[in-house]
């Protein structure tokens, strides 16, 4: 068996868990995958080591995608504070040699490979061979476009969730002078992550003079129980996303399709119809239907950024 025969580690390491599998070419091998609580460990090392310590034969080869910003053999989690040395990692770990990719990389490494069964589709367009765009939306947001390269697919590294929060009428201009005040400026990632949900809440509350803190999950329970207050936050946020997605797509032309992933996203699935996504979408005035000819979907498995990494490993 050769090096690239043998079974290789992957991992995604978010902002609250970190997955851990074993892959053996784009496969997950099955029941290797488990998943780790950050919160329990001191680093990245300690979350590898415990994996590894349930596993006979160690890889020769990993590729590790991480919620923050990758440069070369380093990487800091935005959301987390671990700092990651891929050869201090190797080392300490025994495996031979280790990647470092974002976590949208790897996504969009994955997208390829995806079945049409991990995918909601939310609007159809008109797909054509071409770039494709993916935004995550969890314990932080980012955007990446991916384009085919080769073997593989070039996914360049990105932190667009730090991008100006795109401003529509009065409302979003209270917004982010209120966001201005608390955060520095009013960015995209300060509205449409996890936290964001919950601080574009708690914005809506102070403009109702009513409602009390909630967090993202108690707020999506409201909007499905008919909470107005829950409900404007919701058609807000949709409003916000919808936008946000296609000044993207503007910037990214992605023929081959919009792709969502991130708790946060499989959450709001049932509700981007309903407030109004389309419609937000595809209101680019003369460039309406450029937009409109690019197809959205939401993945829903759960564990796409490790196809990912198995593909990366793959293709190089």
């Amino acid at each position: 068996m050769t090096e690239r025969d043998s079974p290789v580690l992957v991992a995604d390491v978010g902002g609250t868990n970190t997955r851990v599998a074993l892959a053996r070419g784009r496969t997950l091998v099955a029941a290797s995958t488990e998943r780790f609580r950050n919160a329990e460990f001191s680093g990245l090392d300690a979350v590898l080591q415990a994996f590894l310590d349930r596993h006979r034969n160690r890889p020769a080869r990993a590729a590790i995608a991480l919620a923050g910003r990758v440069q070369g053999t380093q990487a800091e989690m935005t959301n987390l504070g671990w700092q990651v040395d891929a050869g201090a990692l190797a080392q300490a770990t025994g495996i031979g040699h280790i990647a470092l990719l974002n976590d949208l990389q790897a996504q969009g490494h994955a997208l390829a490979h995806l079945p049409d069964t991990h995918l909601r589709r939310l609007r159809a367009g008109m797909p054509e061979a071409g770039p494709k765009l993916v935004i995550g939306l969890g314990t932080g947001v980012n955007a990446a476009p991916v384009y085919a390269a080769g073997a593989g697919h070039f996914v360049p590294p990105a932190e667009a969730g730090h991008i100006h929060l795109p401003l529509h009428g009065p409302e979003d201009y209270r917004l982010a002078e209120w966001l201005t005040k608390r955060r520095g400026f009013a960015s995209v990632e300060d509205v449409l992550s996890g936290s964001g949900l919950e601080r574009l809440y708690a914005f809506h509350a102070q403009e109702a003079k009513s409602g009390t803190a909630l967090n993202a999950e108690q707020i999506m329970a409201a909007m499905e129980g008919g909470d107005a207050l829950a409900q404007a936050t919701g058609r807000h946020y949709v409003r916000l996303l919808a936008q946000v997605t296609a000044d993207l797509a503007l910037i990214t032309l992605p023929a081959g399709g919009v792709y969502f992933i991130g708790g946060v996203a499989r959450a709001f699935a049932p509700w981007l119809e309903r407030f109004g996504f389309e419609s937000a979408f595809t209101d680019m005035g003369r460039f309406s239907d450029m937009v409109a000819r690019f197809p959205v979907a939401i993945v829903e498995d759960d564990y796409a950024a490790l196809s990912g990494c198995a593909a990366y490993l793959q293709a190089h």
